[in-house]
C-alpha cells in the first residue's frame, strides 16, 4: 500500500481540492469514512500503527485503539515525530515572553481561581489535574504570551494538586516580575520538559509538596485535550477522564470581562466602519464602482491607469491599521479572510501576496475579520457589493441574513445545547434548498483564543448547554464553488431573558448583540423580510450609529448615518 489521504471538514473541501498535489486524496469528513475505520479496513490484519502520543487526545487514542482491536491490529506510540525526521530547514523556535494579565482585565486572580478549581478536584474526590489546553493554561495563571501566532497563549503545561501549583514552561521566557507574581499566587514554575516526570510522581503522590489525599485519589484529566503521552504515564484504575473544570469557568465570562469585551468591540466597530468608508471611496475612485449606497455595473475600464490596484491583501492591510491605532490593540485574532468573487466560496480562504485577487466591482467581497485587544476578542465578518448585485446574490445574502436574525431573537430554557438552536439559522436557507458546512456560532475568548469551547452552536451535537455570560457567534452563510460566498457574523452574549412566564422554573435565556457594524441594505430584499425583522434591522442600525458616533470623525460619521438609515419594506 502506498497512498497520502487528508481527512478536513467541510470548511475546507474546497480549498483541498484546489491546493493538494495529485499524490494526495482527499478523505472528506462525515461524508467518506473516518480515519480509524478507513485504516482499519484498509491495512491488513495485525498491522501496527504508528502514532505520535503528544499529538492525540485520550480520546483519539482510546478511539482508534477500539477500531484497530477488531482486525487485531495495535496502535503504536512512536517515541519520535516522523514528520520532524523528515522537515527540512524547519525554522527554529523564537522566544516570546510571558506577560501578566492584569486583574483590571482579568477580573478575577490566581487565587480566587485556583480556590474554585480545587473545590472541583474536592467534590470529584481527585487530589490533582493535569491541564494541557494552552488557553486554560492562561486563564487560569492570568498570563498571556504570543506563542502562537494570533492567539495570546503560552507553549505551557499546569498541574494543580489539592495544595499545590505548576507552571511548566521554558524558562527563558518568564521573566523575574512574572516568576515574582507567580509566586505570590501560589504558582510554582517549573522547566517545560519536567512535565513528563512530574506526571509519574503525581501518580504516585510523590509531586512535592503531596497531595492531601483523604479518600481522593484520583487525577483529573480531559479526554478531549489531554495528550495520550502523558495519560499513558498514569495509572488508567485512578484516572477521572472528564471534561476540564476550566474549560466552563473560562467560558462564563465574569462581569470584568464582559465590560472589557463590549468595550472591545465597540472600538473594532468604529474601525470596521472607517475600513468600509475607505474601501467605498477607493472603489469608487479607482474602479468606477457605483459603490456602497447605489446600484449600478461598473465602468469597464479603471478611472485611474497605471499601477494603482486595490487587492485582497492590500485592503485588508488598511483594515489593521485602522484597529491598530485603538486603544489596547494587541493584534488580530486570526488572518483576515479578506475575499473576492470565487475566493469569497472558500470559507477558511487564506489570501497571499503573490496570488491573491484584484478588488473587483462587479463581485461579492466577503470580510471574515478579528483582533486581540487587552480587554477582549473580537470576530466579525460583513459582506458586500460595491457594484449591482445580481437577483441571486440579493435572495441569498437575504436568506442568511433572516438566519442571522432568527438566532439572535432566540429565547430558549435554561439547559439548552447549541445544536438545538442551529437549526434556526438554517430553516431560511433550507427553504430555499441552501446551507452551509460550518457550524453556526462558537465561543470567543477575553483576549484569548477566537474559537472558544465548550459551547458551540452547531450541526454537530455537544452536550454542553449554554450558560448566562457566555458567548457565541453567529455567522450563518451560503458558498457557492466558482462563484461567491455570502457570511454575516456577530459576536453575541448570552443573557437572562426576561420572560412573562416561566416555564416549570427553568429560567430563559436570549442573546445580546455586542458586534457593531452596519449591513448593506443594497444586497436585501426587504420585502422578503417580515415586519418583526425590519424592526430589528433598524433598532440594530439605530444602536449601531448611536454606539460608534462618538469614534468616528464628520465625513465618517456621516456615512454611517445614511447606511443606517430606516429601511421598509
Amino acid at each position: 500500500m502506498n497512498e497520502a489521504l487528508l481527512w478536513t471538514d467541510g470548511r475546507y473541501f474546497l480549498q483541498a481540492t484546489q491546493e493538494l498535489t495529485g499524490e494526495w486524496k482527499l478523505m472528506r469528513m462525515l461524508e467518506d469514512p473516518a480515519v480509524d475505520v478507513w485504516m482499519a479496513n484498509n491495512l491488513p490484519n495485525d498491522a501496527a500503527i504508528g502514532v505520535d502520543p503528544w499529538c492525540v487526545s485520550i480520546d483519539t487514542a482510546q478511539r482508534w485503539e477500539r477500531a484497530f482491536a477488531k482486525k487485531q491490529q495495535k496502535l503504536v506510540q512512536t517515541s519520535t515525530n516522523l514528520v520532524d525526521k523528515v522537515w527540512k530547514n524547519r525554522p527554529p523556535a523564537e522566544t516570546h515572553l510571558v506577560t501578566v494579565q492584569q486583574i483590571e482585565f482579568a477580573g478575577s486572580s490566581v487565587v480566587e481561581k485556583l480556590k474554585d478549581l480545587r473545590e472541583k478536584l474536592t467534590n470529584e474526590k481527585a487530589r490533582g489535574i493535569i491541564i494541557t489546553t494552552l488557553d486554560e493554561v492562561a486563564w487560569l495563571y492570568n498570563i498571556r504570551g504570543t506563542d502562537v501566532p494570533y492567539c495570546p497563549v503560552v507553549h505551557a503545561f499546569a498541574i494543580v494538586t489539592t495544595n499545590a501549583a505548576f507552571l511548566y514552561v521554558n524558562k527563558r521566557k518568564v521573566s523575574s516580575e512574572v516568576i515574582s507574581f507567580l509566586k505570590e499566587s501560589g504558582v510554582e514554575v517549573r522547566d517545560y520538559d519536567a512535565v513528563s516526570s512530574d506526571v509519574v510522581l503525581l501518580q504516585s503522590n510523590q509531586l512535592n509538596p503531596p497531595a492531601d489525599v483523604q479518600g481522593s485519589d484520583l487525577i483529573w484529566a480531559d479526554p478531549n485535550s489531554c495528550s495520550y503521552a502523558l495519560y499513558s504515564k498514569l495509572n488508567s484504575d485512578k484516572v477521572l477522564l472528564q471534561q476540564s473544570p476550566l474549560a466552563l469557568a473560562k467560558a462564563i465570562k465574569n462581569p470584568v470581562e464582559l465590560d472589557g469585551l463590549k468595550k472591545a468591540h465597540i472600538r473594532d466597530g468604529a474601525a470596521i466602519v472607517q475600513y468600509i468608508v475607505w474601501l467605498d471611496k477607493q472603489m469608487q475612485e479607482i474602479y468606477g464602482a457605483s459603490g456602497y449606497f447605489l446600484e449600478g455595473e461598473a465602468t469597464k475600464e479603471k478611472k485611474h491607469s497605471g499601477t494603482v490596484k486595490l487587492t485582497e491583501v492590500t485592503v485588508s492591510d488598511k483594515l489593521e491599521s485602522f484597529r491598530a491605532s485603538k486603544e489596547h490593540f494587541r493584534g488580530l485574532s486570526f488572518p483576515t479572510i479578506s475575499s473576492v468573487g470565487p475566493n469569497a466560496a472558500i470559507m477558511h480562504y487564506s489570501p497571499q501576496s503573490e496570488t491573491c485577487a484584484e478588488m473587483d466591482p462587479n463581485s461579492i467581497y466577503l470580510c471574515d475579520s478579528g483582533a486581540q485587544y487587552q480587554d477582549g476578542t473580537t470576530d466579525i465578518t460583513r459582506t458586500f457589493h460595491f457594484g449591482k448585485p445580481s437577483a441571486h446574490e440579493k435572495a441569498c445574502y437575504t436568506a442568511v441574513l433572516k438566519g442571522h436574525i432568527a438566532l439572535d431573537s432566540a429565547v430558549f430554557p435554561n439547559g439548552t445545547c447549541g445544536h438545538t438552536l442551529d437549526i434556526l439559522a438554517r430553516l431560511p436557507l433550507w427553504k430555499h434548498g441552501l446551507d452551509y458546512r460550518h457550524g453556526t456560532g462558537h465561543g470567543v475568548g477575553s483576549y484569548l483564543n477566537v474559537h472558544e469551547g465548550p459551547q458551540s452552536i452547531s450541526f454537530k451535537p455537544r452536550n454542553v448547554p449554554i450558560h448566562a455570560s457566555m458567548t457565541a457567534t453567529d455567522e450563518p452563510g451560503y458558498y457557492e464553488d466558482g462563484n461567491f460566498g455570502i457570511r454575516l457574523e456577530n459576536v453575541l452574549v448570552v443573557t437572562d431573558a426576561n420572560t412573562k412566564f416561566n416555564f416549570g422554573d427553568k429560567g430563559y435565556l436570549s442573546f445580546e448583540h455586542i458586534t457593531w457594524a452596519p449591513y448593506q441594505i443594497k444586497m436585501i430584499n426587504l420585502k422578503s423580510l417580515t415586519p418583526e425583522e425590519i424592526d430589528w434591522l433598524n433598532a440594530y442600525h439605530s444602536r449601531c450609529r448611536d454606539i460608534l458616533a462618538p469614534y468616528l470623525d464628520e465625513t465618517e460619521l456621516a456615512w454611517l448615518k445614511k447606511a443606517t438609515e430606516p429601511a421598509s419594506a
